[in-house]
């Protein structure tokens, strides 16, 4: 959805339009593939998400007219790598 390439399914993070801790309207991660609606999938990089931001493609995507936040997935991706670093 970010970058456009191509990849396996199990190399990707699939994303649903769901809510955030406060109860607005947000794009949360689904690692594991299994929560119910419609998904779209993005490489679990920061480079791909940023330019899944840029690009407003979670909006698209998902079928969301309304302002959407994707920080949820932001800080999932980011927790990732900070767990990869410390590894």
């Amino acid at each position: 959805m970010g970058c456009r390439k191509r990849a396996a399914k199990r190399e990707l993070l699939r994303v649903t339009a769901g809510s955030d801790t406060s109860g607005r309207a947000a794009v949360v991660p689904d690692p594991t593939a299994t929560a119910p609606g419609r998904g779209a999938h993005l490489h679990p990089s920061v480079a791909c998400y940023d330019l899944a931001v840029r690009r407003k493609a979670f909006g698209r995507a998902l079928r969301v007219s309304t302002g959407i936040s994707a920080a949820p997935v932001g800080d999932y991706l980011a927790s990732l790598t900070s767990t990869a670093s410390e590894a």
